[in-house]
C-alpha cells in the first residue's frame, strides 16, 4: 500500500509540476499582444521615429561642438574632429536634412537605402575637397580619399572628379527625396478629389499564416492608377470664361420644333462641387480591412482604392476557395474596426473579380448641378432629354437619357434627397429644351416642392395639388397617349423621334424655304411630356385602383410617343409601389430607407438600407445587371427660384397652356379639347369604364339589375361590378336600392331608342334651319 502512495504521489507531483496548456496559450496572447503593440504597425510611425532619432543626433552633435554635450560629447567632438576634420560640421547638416525627409516620407526601405548611399559619398566628397585645399582639414577619412587619387591625377583632375561627386550626389539625392514628395503630394491631392487610386497587390507570403506575424504594412506602395472616366472639377479660376463658354455652347445647339433657337439660363446660376472629401489614413485603414478579414480566417489581398465625394471603396480580392458570404458576414466586425457606420460591401464589384467595402468619408464633398452640366458629355448630347444623376465612387460622373429609362421611381425616406433630386432632373431638362420640346404636369400634394416652377412656361398646367385632379391628369395622358399613336400610324413612323425627324423637321424645313409665316399647315406638335408625382402614397390613398390603372397603362405604352413618368415616395411600402407598378417601371432611384425590406421592395435587393442620406443613391436601370452608387448633385431653392426668374423674364413668346376647371369657348379640337374633356366640370369622365355598354345593354335586355349578376354576365369581380351598379344608377338607367327589393330598370331598349331618334331629329332641324 505504502509503494502504491508513493507512486501516487510521484504522479501528482510530476502533474503539478507541468503548465497548464491554456496558461501557456494565454501567455504566448499576452506577449504577442504587448509585442505588436510596442512594434511600429506601420511605416509612417517608424519614419516618424527615425525622424526624431535623427533630430535629437542634430542637437548632439550641435551642442558637443560647442562644448555643451558633456563629457561624452567632448569625447565624440574629438574623435570625429580626428576623423573628419572640418567635415564634422557637415554632420549636424545631414542629421537635420535626414530627420526632414524621414518625417515627409511616408516610405522607408528604397527611400532610406538611397539617402544612406549618396549622403556617405557627398561626406567622403567633401572631405577629399577639404584634404586638397587645407592639408589635415578633411581629418584622417580626407587624407586617405585625397593621397590615392593625387596619385592617379594631378591637383586639378583630382578637383574636378571630387566636386563632381559631390555635385552628383547633391542632385541624385535631393531629386530622388523631391520627385518622391512630388509623387506623394500628387496622389495626396487625388485622394482629397475625386479620383482613384492604384494599392500593388501583396506577396502570398506575406499572409500564408492567419493569426501568426501579420505583416504590419500590408500596403507596400501607393500609385496613382490612370482613371479614364475621371472627370477633373472646372478649376476656380476659370469658373467665369468656362461658364460663358458653356452658355453659348447650349444656346447655340438647343432648337425648339418650328426651329427657333431657345436660350436656356445660365450655368452662372448654378453653384460648382465645394469642398474636398476627407478620407483620413487610406493605408491605416486598408491595413485594418486586410488585418481583420484575417483574423477571421478570411485571406485577402489588398488591391485599388477609388476616392467619391461621400465614400472610399477599398477593394480586395480574395484568396481561392474563400465564400463571398464569409465577407459579407463580417460586415459588421469590419465597421466596428474601422469605427465607421455605416459600411456597405460590394460583393463582386460590376465587371471586376473584385470586392468593395465602402467606407464613409469623414467630410463630403458637395457636388453641385453646375459641374456636371459644364461637362461636354451634357453640352454635347444629341439627346434632348438627358439628366445629370451624380457622381460615382471614382468620380465618374453618371448621366442618363429619360427617354431610354424611360419611366424612374424614386423612394427613400424623408431628408435622403429625393426632392432634390426632382429638381435636378427638372433643371437638367429645362436646359436642353424649350417650352415647345417640353411640357410638364407637375402633382405635388405636399403643395411646397414642385410649387415654385409654377409660373414657367414649360407648365402644361398649374402645379396640380388635389389628388382628384391627378387623376384627371393621368386619364388625360392615355387619350393625349392614344391621339399621339393615331398620328404616328397615320405618317408610318414607329416614335417621337421619327416624326420629329422624318415629319416635322422637314415641313419646318419647308415652311422657311419657301418664306411662309402661317404655321398653320404644320403637322401636329408633339413636345415630350414629362408627368412627375413628388408623392405617390397621397394619392394611393385616396384613389388606389384610379392611380394604379393609370400609371401602368402609360408606363405599359406611353414611351414611343414621348410621355414620361417619374415617381416618387417616402413610404416604399408594397401597398404603394405595387407589383404592376414595379413590374412596368424598371429604373429605380434608391436613397437611403429605414430597413432592408424597403430597400428590396424597391430594387429587389439590399443595400439602401446602408446608405448615408443627403442624395446619397442607389441607381439601377434595366440594362444594368446591378445598381449603381451614385451621389446625386446638389441644387437649393435659391438656385431653382433663380432659374425660374430667368425663364419667366426671358420668355419671348407665350406657349399655349391648359388651365384647370370648365373650358369655356374652346374649339373642339387638338389638345385643348382633349384636356378639357378630361378636366371640364362633367364628372363623367370620373365614371368612365369599357364595360360601362355591356352593362348598360345587360340589365336593360334582362329588366333586372344586381350586382352579382353583372358578375356574371360580364365575368367581372365584384368591386367593378358593383362600381357599374353606381354608375348605372347615376346615369339613370336603374333605380336606387330599396332594401331587399329589386331596383328598377328606369330606361328601356324603347325609350333609349326613341331618345336616340328625337336628338338625332332635333340635329337636323338645327341644320335646316341653319
Amino acid at each position: 500500500m505504502s509503494k502504491k502512495n508513493t507512486r501516487n504521489t510521484k504522479k501528482k507531483n510530476t502533474k503539478s509540476n507541468v503548465p497548464d496548456k491554456d496558461n501557456v496559450v494565454n501567455v504566448q496572447g499576452i506577449f504577442s499582444s504587448i509585442r505588436q503593440t510596442i512594434t511600429p504597425n506601420n511605416s509612417y510611425v517608424k519614419n516618424t521615429a527615425l525622424a526624431l532619432v535623427f533630430f535629437v543626433l542634430f542637437l548632439f552633435f550641435v551642442l558637443s561642438s560647442i562644448n555643451l554635450g558633456g563629457s561624452f560629447g567632448n569625447m565624440t567632438y574629438s574623435g570625429f574632429t580626428y576623423l573628419l576634420g572640418y567635415g564634422y560640421y557637415l554632420l549636424p547638416l545631414l542629421f537635420i536634412i535626414q530627420s526632414y525627409f524621414y518625417a515627409i516620407h511616408k516610405e522607408s526601405s528604397s527611400f532610406a537605402k538611397t539617402k544612406i548611399i549618396f549622403s556617405m559619398l557627398l561626406i567622403l566628397s567633401v572631405l577629399g575637397i577639404l584634404e586638397l585645399t587645407i592639408t589635415d582639414a578633411g581629418g584622417v577619412l580626407g587624407g586617405l580619399i585625397s593621397i590615392p587619387i593625387l596619385s592617379l591625377f594631378d591637383k586639378v583632375l583630382s578637383y574636378i572628379f571630387l566636386v563632381a561627386v559631390a555635385f552628383i550626389s547633391l542632385i541624385i539625392l535631393f531629386e530622388y527625396s523631391f520627385n518622391n514628395r512630388t509623387k506623394e503630394l500628387e496622389i495626396e491631392e487625388d485622394i482629397e478629389g475625386d479620383g482613384e487610386v492604384k494599392i500593388k497587390g501583396i506577396k502570398d507570403k506575406e499572409m500564408n499564416i492567419v493569426g501568426a506575424n501579420i505583416d504590419p504594412d500590408p500596403v507596400k506602395d501607393i500609385r496613382r492608377d490612370a482613371v479614364k472616366d475621371n472627370k477633373k472639377p472646372i478649376e476656380s479660376k476659370d469658373e467665369k470664361e468656362m461658364s460663358n463658354i458653356n452658355d453659348s455652347l447650349i444656346a447655340s445647339t438647343t432648337m425648339t420644333l418650328s426651329g427657333k433657337e431657345y436660350t436656356p439660363p445660365p450655368l452662372s446660376l448654378l453653384e460648382r462641387d465645394k469642398g474636398k472629401p476627407e478620407v483620413g489614413d487610406i493605408k491605416a485603414n486598408a491595413n485594418i480591412i486586410k488585418r481583420t478579414l484575417q483574423n477571421f480566417g478570411v485571406q485577402v489581398e489588398m488591391d485599388e482604392i477609388s476616392v467619391g465625394p461621400s465614400i472610399t471603396r477599398y477593394a480586395l480580392k480574395p484568396a481561392e476557395g474563400v465564400k463571398l458570404s464569409k465577407i459579407l458576414g463580417l460586415q459588421n466586425n469590419l465597421s466596428l474596426a474601422l469605427a465607421a457606420h455605416p459600411i456597405r460591401i460590394e460583393a463582386p464589384i460590376p465587371g471586376k473579380s473584385l470586392v468593395g467595402i465602402e467606407v464613409p468619408n469623414s467630410t463630403k464633398t458637395m457636388v453641385g448641378l453646375g459641374t456636371l452640366l459644364a461637362q461636354p458629355e451634357y453640352q454635347n448630347s444629341p439627346d434632348p432629354l438627358l439628366i445629370a444623376l451624380g457622381k460615382g465612387v471614382s468620380g465618374k460622373m453618371y448621366y442618363e437619357n429619360l427617354a431610354k429609362m424611360p419611366h424612374a421611381l424614386i423612394a427613400g425616406t424623408t431628408g435622403s434627397g429625393k426632392s432634390v433630386m426632382i429638381h435636378n432632373v427638372v433643371t437638367s431638362l429645362l436646359y436642353k429644351n424649350s417650352p415647345e420640346n417640353l411640357r410638364f404636369i407637375f402633382i405635388d400634394p405636399k403643395r411646397v416642392e414642385l410649387t415654385l416652377y409654377n409660373k414657367i412656361p414649360h407648365l402644361l398646367t398649374p402645379v396640380i395639388t388635389d389628388p382628384k385632379k391627378a387623376i384627371l391628369a393621368l386619364k388625360w395622358a392615355g387619350k393625349e397617349m392614344s391621339r399621339r399613336y393615331d398620328i404616328l400610324e397615320k405618317h408610318s413612323v414607329q416614335n417621337i423621334d421619327s416624326y420629329h425627324k422624318n415629319v416635322l423637321a422637314p415641313a419646318v424645313e419647308e415652311l422657311k424655304k419657301n418664306k411662309i409665316d402661317d404655321k398653320s399647315t404644320l403637322p401636329d406638335a408633339m413636345p415630350y411630356i414629362v408627368i412627375i408625382i413628388d408623392e405617390l402614397a397621397d394619392i394611393m390613398q385616396a384613389y388606389p385602383r384610379e392611380l394604379e390603372s393609370g400609371i401602368v397603362r402609360l408606363a405599359q405604352m406611353s414611351r414611343a410617343v414621348g410621355i414620361h413618368l417619374i415617381l416618387s415616395t417616402q413610404r416604399p411600402s408594397v401597398n404603394v409601389i405595387t407589383g404592376l407598378i414595379k413590374a412596368n417601371i424598371p429604373t429605380r432611384l434608391a436613397l437611403q430607407v429605414a430597413s432592408q425590406i424597403d430597400s428590396r421592395t424597391i430594387l429587389d435587393s439590399r443595400g439602401a438600407e446602408e446608405l448615408l442620406g443627403s442624395g446619397d443613391m442607389l441607381f439601377l436601370t434595366g440594362r444594368m445587371s446591378s445598381a449603381q452608387r451614385v451621389q446625386s448633385p446638389n441644387i437649393t431653392e435659391t438656385e431653382t427660384k433663380k432659374i425660374v426668374k430667368y425663364l419667366v423674364d426671358n420668355l419671348d413668346y407665350i406657349p399655349e397652356t391648359i388651365q384647370l376647371g370648365p373650358a369655356e369657348n374652346q374649339e373642339s379640337s387638338g389638345t385643348n379639347a382633349i384636356f378639357s374633356s378630361a378636366f371640364g366640370g362633367d364628372d363623367d369622365m370620373d365614371d368612365d369604364d369599357d364595360l360601362y355598354e355591356d352593362a348598360k345593354a345587360a340589365v336593360i335586355e334582362a329588366k333586372k339589375a344586381s350586382t352579382s349578376y353583372l358578375q356574371r354576365k360580364l365575368r367581372v369581380g365584384y368591386s367593378r361590378a358593383a362600381r357599374l351598379m353606381d354608375i348605372l344608377e347615376k346615369r339613370g338607367i336603374i333605380g336606387p336600392a330599396d332594401g331587399a327589393k329589386p331596383r328598377e330598370i328606369l330606361l328601356g331598349l324603347s325609350n333609349e331608342a326613341e331618345s336616340s331618334d328625337t336628338e338625332n331629329t332635333s340635329e337636323n332641324t338645327n341644320n335646316t334651319d341653319n
